[in-house]
């Protein structure tokens, strides 16, 4: 058995679920084990974006787990982060 996390955050509440799994536990099989879906109802294990300590996870239904790890459950952006930078530069001038 390992032990991982997984984690999700809204800006208005953040959930961090520690959890023991066999080793070859896959990060989508990890985050349905954690019943996240359950505190967050947007939560979509097999179509979220999914990272460990930030760095992003290309193909999680295929990424075994490590003793420690942490499973980060992307939300998508609202808005491009170039535009975003935009927005702000044309406030300011």
């Amino acid at each position: 058995m390992i032990r991982v996390e997984v984690a999700f955050a809204r800006p208005d509440r953040q959930e961090i679920i520690s959890l023991d799994v066999d080793e070859g536990t896959t990060a989508v099989e990890a985050v349905k084990r954690s019943g996240i879906a359950a505190v967050f109802p947007e939560v979509d294990p097999e179509n979220d974006d999914m990272g460990i300590f930030g760095k992003v996870i290309k193909n999680p239904s295929d990424h075994e787990l490590r003793d420690g790890d942490r499973v980060e459950i992307y939300r998508p952006l609202k808005i491009d982060p170039k535009q975003a930078r935009l927005n702000r530069a044309k406030k300011k001038g």
